[in-house]
This record gives C-alpha cells, structure tokens and sequence, in this order.
C-alpha cells in the first residue's frame, strides 16, 4: 500500500513500494542519526533566539530532540522505508514524540542544507578519526625505525638490488609519505569545517536567520558565502575520498614489500601470529593476509573516489537527486581506512626483523659496486670511465662467481696502483650505509636526523 509523503500537498498519486524502496536512502544514511539530531537541536535553538519560534515551542522541540538522541544512543529508534530518508524519519519520530509543533522545526531549513550539514557533521568527526589514526601509525614507525637504524638491507631499483640501505631509513621514507597524508587530511579540515545550514533549498531563506548563531552551535568556525554552493558542494567530500586514496595506495604499497619480505624467498620479516592465518591444506603455511586484505581494500576506495567523481562531474546547480549517491562511498571508505590503519600499525609494531637475514643478503649481490666506482673516482679515475671499469669487474664475478669483495688485491691494482687494501673496507655493506651521510641519505647519522625531526612534528 502507498503511504501519502509528508510532501505530498501537490501529488493525487502515490509511488509503488518498490519504487519507494529504490528512492529511499535510510538503509544507508542512518549512520547520520546523531548528526541529523545534532543539526536539528543546533537549528531549533537559532529560531528561538531568533524568536522566529517562540521560547516555548523551541523548548518543547528541544525536549523532543534531547528524548530522540537518549532514544538513539539506547538503540532504540526504529527507521523506515516509508520517510525515505534520515531527516524525514527523525521528523516523524520527533511528531510522535511532541506532537505537531515538530512541524515547525523545518522552518527556514530545506533537506538539501540539512543533509548538506550532516555529512560536513559526519566527516568533521570521522575525520580526527583518521588523524589520530594516522599519527599513531608514525610513532610506530618512528619507533621501528630507531631500533633499526644500523639494520642493513638491500635497496632495490626495478625490485633489483641497488644499493645496501637502513631499513630504518626504509621505514622513514613510508613516514614521509604518511606525513602528506596527514597534511592532506588536516588541510580537508578547512573546507568540512564550513556550515551550509541557512542556505534552505538553494536561495536562502525570507526568514530572519542567523546562520552564525546556529554554525557556532555546531562548533563549524565558517559559513558557506553564497546559498547555491552550500547545498550542492561536495568538494569537501571528494578531497576526503582523494586523500583516502592516496593513503590506501601508500598502505598497499608498504604492505605489497612486507608480503614479499616475509615470504621464504626473502625472510627479511616475520608477521606475528595475530596478524596472518594458515591454510586449511597445507599445515606449514602462514600466511600475511592482513596485508594481503589492505592491499585488496585499496581497490574499493579508489572506487569510491571515481564513483562520486563521475556522480558529480554532470550536476548543475544546485541540489540534484543524483547526490544521493555521495554519502555511501564516504562511509565505505571510512569504514575501510580507519581499520585498515589500526590494523597496520599493530601488523608493523610487532613483526620481527630478520636483521642477519636482511645483511647477508647485501653480502654477495654486487649490490657495493657503487661503491667501488666512487672509490676509483677518489684515485683521480673520471666516475664514467670508473663505472665502465666496475661494470666489466662486476661481469667477471657473475661468471667466475667471485664477489667484489673476494677479488684480489693484486687484479685491482692491475686498474691503477693507488688502489689501496682499504678499498676492502668500502666495500663492506655495513660502511657503505655508514658513509651515505649527504642529506637524506641513508647513512646512519641522516637517518638520526631524520627521526629525531619526525619526532618534533609529532610533538607540534
């Protein structure tokens, strides 16, 4: 049976069930509940000190909002398909509550500027969430990276190996990249700290509003300039699902690397065992699959983006039905990303390093010969004619199986006589790390540097 909306005035039809349950978004938007109320409880009290309602009207309203957020919190409110959405559901909730005069709640307000403020609502919370989220992932990375800056790895180019590094200097570089993230998400702050609630449907209202009044009630430190761009911005929104899918690509990135580390080919890590699963078949396996799942989850995020990208990209102004479609793809990638972070930060906080595992594997693996170029160039050999020379000696370990290290010193001083036996001492993978002090390098001191800066930020 057709239920008559409470804007129906000008329709003699119905729609079908069916067509309602295809225009509704309560299955979804119910996770404003709180911010609705919020909202409502911050416009009521604006008309009362507006006296565009009348202090006992506002009062009773009041009342009825406070009953409907104790309601909330106890998990007792019941929503329904019927009042489409969030805003209608609560209206006819509160009605019951108190009675008619909850009809006068909507004045001067449109769903288009109340939706508009609960998502600004929604995201301005969930969105300290994920800053402090973020900021917990960089102490523990931080962390990591103090108790390994003289661990030795193989650097890799092309997943070849480069250059010997630190692994804390590896780590550093994954805490610069959330380092963006974090300023990213910070920056999103400005333009979700904006209340649209005043605008009403587009024009504004004839009402004699305070749109401050009602933004300070909510904690928004500005208001929207210009009606039409309050309810149909969702910059805001798609800065959110940017900076989501910058941070998802920089988390499957790092966990892509501890996939590999930790497989038997590597070894350079252990997962703990809360942080990976077996095989129903095979007994020996032990699996990464937290990383694994991270890496898969970025996936659904950079949908989100393109999905509300494409929504929007054909919207004129100002609130179109099609925006409907905005507030899914926030709160998939809020469940995803907040998750995803504490999960990684535990994953990483308690996986072993293989340090002898990481070292030997920079011992035989010519991974020094920049090394040896920069040595020769030392002796007065230009660095291209250097690299020729190391290049050819490097040729000749692959097929005689000897390391740069393992060649005489008599074949080296064959190339030129200046060539001391300290040049054994270059090559050791350890020293080669060590000596890497240019800024930002991989030398140990630089990597100091590097946390200890890391530190002060976190501070700030």
């Amino acid at each position: 049976m057709a239920i008559k909306k409470m804007w129906g005035g000008r329709f003699e039809a119905a729609g079908a069930q069916w067509v309602d349950e295809f225009g509704a978004s309560i299955g979804f938007d119910q996770l404003m509940a709180y911010e609705d109320l919020e909202g409502s409880l911050a416009h009521v009290k604006m008309l009362k000190h507006t006296q565009i309602l009348s202090a006992e009207e506002a009062d009773q309203i009041i009342a009825g909002l406070e009953t409907l957020q104790q309601k909330l919190a106890a998990g007792e409110l019941k929503f329904s398909v019927a009042n489409e959405d969030i805003h209608m559901n609560m209206e006819v909730l509160l009605t019951e509550e108190i009675g008619p005069v909850a009809g006068k709640l909507h004045t001067a307000r449109s769903r288009n500027d109340q939706v508009a403020t609960d998502l600004h609502l929604y995201l301005k919370y969930r969105l300290e969430t994920v800053i402090s989220e973020l900021k917990h992932l960089q102490e523990v990375i931080i962390a990591k990276a103090s108790a390994n800056v003289e661990t030795i790895m193989p650097g890799y180019t092309h997943l070849q190996h480069a250059q010997p590094i630190s692994y804390g200097h590896y780590l550093m570089a994954y805490y610069q990249m959330f380092k963006r993230d974090l300023e990213r998400f910070e920056f999103n702050k400005l333009h979700t700290d904006i209340s649209p609630l005043g605008a009403a449907a587009l024009a504004g209202t004839t009402f004699p509003i305070d749109q401050h009044f009602s933004a300070k009630e909510l904690g928004f430190s500005a208001v929207y300039e210009n009606s039409l761009d309050a309810v149909s911005d969702r910059d805001f929104v798609l800065e959110f699902l940017s900076n989501a899918s910058i941070l998802m690509m920089h988390l499957s990135r790092f966990c892509e690397e501890i996939i590999s580390w930790c497989s038997y080919e590597f070894g350079y890590l252990e997962l703990a065992d809360q942080y990976a699963t077996g095989s129903s078949i095979m007994p020996q396996k032990k699996n990464p699959d937290m990383a694994e799942l991270i890496r898969g989850k970025s996936g659904r995020v950079f949908g989100d983006l393109m999905g509300l990208l494409t929504t929007m990209k054909g919207l004129p102004l100002a609130y179109n039905k099609d925006m409907q479609e905005d507030k899914e793809g926030v709160f998939d990638a809020v469940k995803t990303i907040i998750p995803s972070l504490k999960i990684f930060s535990g994953m990483l906080e308690t996986a072993k390093v293989n340090k002898e595992k990481m070292l030997a594997a920079t011992e035989n693996d010519f991974s020094n010969a920049t090394e040896l170029a920069d040595y020769l160039a030392t002796k007065g050999i230009p660095f291209r004619q250097a690299h020729a020379i190391v290049g050819q000696l490097v040729l000749e370990g692959l097929k005689t199986n000897t390391s740069l290290q393992a060649i005489p010193l008599a074949r080296y001083q064959e190339i030129d006589p200046k060539i001391g036996a300290d040049v054994y001492e270059d090559l050791k993978a350890y020293v080669a790390v060590k000596r890497r002090h240019s800024y930002g390098g991989t030398g140990f001191d630089q990597v100091k540097r590097q946390i200890d800066l890391a530190k002060q930020d976190l501070a700030k």
